[in-house]
């Protein structure tokens, strides 16, 4: 008799049906003896890729707890965006070590906000945002994971940022939090506009110019659902 100890029904069924197979080979006398460990290897490898999938655990961006601002500079006053729609998701496989095997978040591009109407048409014209309605960004790797304490990492992660239409390559630095059914990821990124093809909106006649290097401060919140 085979046992794998799993604290779930589905893994239980699991492993009755492959007893229940063990059976049936015993009792219609299979003489192929080297058939027996080709069966037990491929059960292993399935009952270690299901329990890894069983594990994983899935969480969702939660729009109204998170921020996303981009900061920047002008020729007349510093400025600030704050994003109004974003969503994402993050799958964390070992909450012990903090391994993610997935994280994307994406931004409405037109729901970043200034609180000036004039500032945010040249932001949507700079963005072209009748052709890229978002800005999005997706985890590559980790590059480095360092534990804090039980609950706390600082993480340097590799990802692709896309901006206008344009995919970077980016490292970003951040601090990763699980608490109870919620993970919460805080962090900054800066970078110029120019490096994804952006020329810096100007006003008035070109009078007042935007600084081309521009920061992006977040602290995201990600729910279990």
């Amino acid at each position: 008799m085979i046992f794998i100890i799993i604290g779930n029904g589905y893994y239980l069924n699991l492993c009755i049906n492959i007893e229940n197979t063990i059976m049936n080979i015993k009792n219609t006398g299979m003489k192929n003896s080297i058939k027996l460990p080709s069966f037990f290897l491929s059960v292993l490898l399935i009952s270690l890729f299901s329990f890894q999938i069983a594990t994983s655990q899935n969480y969702t961006l939660n729009n109204s707890a998170s921020v996303l601002e981009v900061h920047g500079t002008s020729s007349l006053h510093d400025w600030t965006l704050e994003t109004e729609k974003q969503s994402g998701k993050v799958v964390i496989t070992n909450s012990e070590t903090l391994e993610i095997s997935s994280l994307n978040i994406s931004v409405v591009a037109e729901s970043l906000k200034s609180g000036k109407s004039a500032m945010d048409k040249n932001t949507f014209k700079a963005l072209n945002t009748d052709d890229h309605k978002t800005i999005d960004f997706s985890l590559t790797s980790l590059k480095q994971v360092t534990k804090v304490s039980d609950q706390s990492f600082k993480i340097s992660a590799l990802g692709k940022l896309t901006i206008s239409g344009v995919t970077k390559s980016i490292t970003i630095d951040m601090t990763v939090r699980l608490e109870g059914n919620k993970v919460f990821l805080d962090g900054e990124k800066s970078f110029k506009m120019t490096d994804f093809g952006i020329d810096p909106p100007k006003a008035l006649l070109g009078t007042i110019k935007t600084g081309d290097e521009i920061k992006i401060e977040f602290k995201s919140v990600f729910e279990q659902k």
